[in-house]
């Protein structure tokens, strides 16, 4: 009886187990069950391969933008700046047929000339070979901490310098009648010309420790310089981002990738006349060029990627960039502008061309000597050639520009009056007087009778940090409530800047 009791609770355990094997290996299911969830996914991994190539669209777009801007300094500048002093010159003749002896634009190029001159000429006393030397014979981890602190410097100085700029071209434009708020044109600018020196100092150490990096034997502090960029993705694809903070990285992945072509071409300009232009030697900087700027593309590429993949942003936002970065353009050339474009530039990206097309000067100077007429023609056709490269970039990017903006429908906003003159105009009544602190009263009469706000001291709004910024919860009530909405109101694109701060940071 024992035996037969066994018997079938042995074939029952075996019954079970085979039932479950066939279970397995027959079972099946329906993906269709959550269709939202697996159609979601494969938006996802559409927006990432598609990424790659509307941010390569906006970095090109950028890229010769900030050409644009850096070609202005050598080729319309110089030729503004002489039809300024010449109109200068013969006011005594011609007589005087308005109230300003120059306009604000031609002022504000006088400076922009001056600047560049009393910079060049203190440039000329700063030693590059010795820079050079000092810095090849630091140790390799301390070139390494010392290019780091070198583009966090950079930053600071791109931020503070173009305030710096905006500040002089205003204090020297500004109308007479208006109340004098300032400490001057001379100290604003003796400010300027020390920014643009210091920056361009700056930008010079950055380009000989990329110089020593690419000089020295194993190639160690080169591999180092370019493992930053890699480490640059763990800070940023891990961070929560919002449409303006994707923008402000975006304009200053722009502007870096400008300026390291600008560094490799200073780099590839001492190296050759070291070695008497001999062309044998550039082909032998060519992989370490390719290298960089390949990984350069590489680390935008993927970190971009996953950015949008992590906050549910669309790869249509690039297009939206573009618009913008359009519209600076667009605006910049109508008869109402209020800003120059290459002024705008900076602003936008960051951008600022002036110290650094200082350093190019100066090296160029240094590492090519100009003896004998053949010489001065070549200059002369190099720089008309630029001039015609400065004028059909300008013409493809305006035409550019402007079928970006009629897609983006932004047509009605290049009639708009600046953001701060629609917000410093104060609303009038029928009978004239000014309503704004009738509804600064009205606005505050409002919060002081909202029944949700606290009683007591002990009674707060708490944030909830896994929310949206915009929603806030009252203790009383537990309630989300847009609270906070009157204080900090999203932005527009066309009030982003670089250095703006969009939510609680600027990227």
């Amino acid at each position: 009886m024992c035996s037969l009791f066994c018997l079938c609770h042995f074939l029952a355990i075996d019954l079970s187990l085979f039932r479950f094997i066939t279970t397995e290996l027959t079972r099946g299911y329906f993906l269709e069950h959550n269709e939202a969830k697996y159609t979601e996914r494969r938006e996802k991994v559409y927006t990432c391969l598609r990424i790659p190539k509307e941010l390569e669209k906006l970095m090109t777009f950028g890229f010769f933008l900030c050409l644009d801007a850096f070609l202005y300094v050598f080729t319309l500048l110089p030729l503004r700046v002489i039809l300024a002093l010449l109109r200068l010159l013969t006011l005594p003749c011609c007589g005087l047929s308005g109230s300003r002896l120059l306009q604000p634009a031609q002022v504000c190029d006088v400076l922009k000339g001056f600047i560049m001159v009393l910079c060049y000429s203190m440039m000329s006393y700063v030693d590059y070979s010795m820079m050079y030397h000092l810095i090849r014979g630091q140790s390799v981890i301390k070139l390494y901490i010392i290019y780091n602190m070198l583009e966090v410097a950079d930053r600071l100085f791109s931020s503070f310098g173009q305030d710096i700029l905006d500040a002089l071209y205003w204090t020297a434009t500004e109308p007479k009648e208006k109340k004098r708020a300032h400490i001057g044109v001379i100290p604003h600018f003796l400010m300027a010309v020390l920014y643009v020196f210091l920056h361009a100092i700056l930008i010079m150490v950055q380009a000989t420790t990329l110089n020593v990096a690419f000089n020295s034997h194993n190639k160690s502090l080169l591999t180092i310089m370019m493992s930053n960029n890699f480490v640059e993705i763990k800070g940023s694809v891990f961070k929560k981002f919002e449409k303006n903070n994707l923008f402000q990285m975006s304009n200053s992945d722009i502007k870096e990738r400008f300026t390291n072509c600008i560094l490799l071409l200073i780099v590839c300009l001492r190296n050759m006349e070291q070695f008497s232009w001999n062309s044998d030697h550039l082909w032998v900087l060519f992989p370490d060029v390719v290298m960089v700027l390949g990984s350069e593309v590489a680390v935008d590429v993927v970190k971009h990627a996953f950015i949008t993949k992590f906050n549910d942003i669309s790869a249509d936002v690039y297009g939206e960039y573009k618009a913008s970065l359009a519209f600076d353009l667009v605006s910049s050339r109508q008869k109402n502008a209020y800003t120059d474009y290459s002024d705008s530039v900076s602003r936008r990206m960051g951008f600022i061309p002036l110290p650094l097309a200082l350093l190019l000067i100066r090296v160029v100077m240094s590492s090519v000597k100009i003896q004998g007429s053949l010489s001065f023609m070549c200059v002369l056709l190099f720089y008309l050639g630029m001039i015609t490269l400065k004028v059909l970039n300008s013409i493809v990017l305006l035409g550019t520009s402007c079928m970006f903006v009629k897609e983006a429908n932004m047509e009605e906003k290049l009639f708009d009056p600046p953001p701060s003159a629609v917000s410093s105009q104060p609303t009038a009544d029928k009978g004239g007087i000014s309503t704004a602190s009738d509804d600064t009263q009205t606005a505050n009469m409002a919060e002081n009778s909202d029944p949700t706000l606290p009683k007591s001291d002990s009674d707060k709004f708490l944030t909830t940090p896994d929310e949206d910024d915009d929603k806030i919860i009252n203790v009383n009530t537990g309630l989300e409530e847009d609270g906070l909405e009157h204080r900090r109101p999203k932005k527009d694109l066309l009030e982003i800047d670089r250095f703006t701060i969009c939510g609680n940071r600027i990227d």
